[in-house]
């Protein structure tokens, strides 16, 4: 997919991986639209980044919480560019059992409707827009949260709502897909633990001991945690390189799905 001037929308960009993939986008020549609601304290260092790459590009503030707001910011995306190419749905609220300990309602609401309604409804109001475009692309992004749930080295990082609510995210994925076919791809990054997300430079990683974060990085075969670039390049190859690909998932984890189970020597056997 050629990038120069066409339009995105990119939820949770005032930092962290919605910002990165933004960036990134923007000096491909895309026309960006960046919605944000919460660390207003980071929208400083937003505009002067984007100011940086002179592209064209629109900061919204909106609580995609209220369902009555999404149809308004996807409104203003359309008018001021006039078009609507790409939806990076990135939005969630992961509440972490070490920060959190155990639920309240409001926290289990919150996870829920962050990580999962509002991608519905945002979804919902951009598909007209994404089908007029011809090769509209949508990139949901999860968690493995809703592989492991609250289980071995992830279980003080993953509750219990927002590993239930990732594993639902997946099955949109492949809704949407159908929904959307032949005119709109419907992807999804399946994230492991990022430097942003659940890893380095989040809260709730600070407050694990040392061998409990020693544990997560044991557990994943790459032996580290995720990049922002590392989020960045997998967006940039579903939308630019993967034509082909709608309803697929790509799991980008380092291998911690896969690191709890060790490959034993092959045994001599008795024939």
């Amino acid at each position: 997919m050629e990038l120069n001037n066409k339009v995105a929308i990119v939820l949770g960009a005032v930092k962290g991986i919605g910002k990165g993939i933004g960036l990134a986008l923007a000096n491909e020549g895309v026309k960006v639209v960046l919605n944000y609601y919460d660390w207003e304290e980071s929208l400083d260092e937003l505009k002067k980044d984007f100011a940086k790459t002179g592209k064209d590009h629109l900061i919204v503030k909106t609580n995609l919480l209220k369902t009555n707001k999404i149809p308004g910011l996807i409104r203003k995306a359309v008018d001021h560019f006039g078009r609507l190419d790409i939806l990076i749905n990135n939005i969630e609220r992961g509440g972490w059992p070490v920060v959190h300990g155990a639920y309240v309602q409001e926290q289990w609401d919150m996870e829920i409707a962050t990580t999962l309604r509002a991608k519905w409804w945002v979804f919902d109001s951009a598909l007209p827009y994404l089908k007029a475009s011809g090769n509209g692309i949508v990139i949901n992004l999860s968690s493995i949260a809703g592989i492991v749930g609250r289980s071995g080295p992830a279980g003080y990082i993953f509750n219990d709502g927002y590993a239930a609510a990732n594993r639902a995210v997946s099955l949109l994925t492949e809704t949407w897909a159908r929904i959307g076919a032949p005119q709109v791809r419907v992807n999804e990054i399946m994230l492991g633990i990022v430097e942003t997300r659940h890893g380095d430079k989040t809260r709730g990683w600070g407050l694990l001991s040392e061998k409990q974060k020693q544990s997560v990085i044991d557990h994943t075969l790459l032996a580290r945690t995720g990049t922002i670039d590392d989020v960045v390049k997998a967006v940039k190859f579903i939308i630019k390189d993967a034509p082909f690909m709608t309803g697929g998932i790509l799991r980008l984890d380092g291998g911690y799905i896969l690191g709890g189970d060790k490959v034993v020597p092959m045994p001599e056997g008795v024939v």
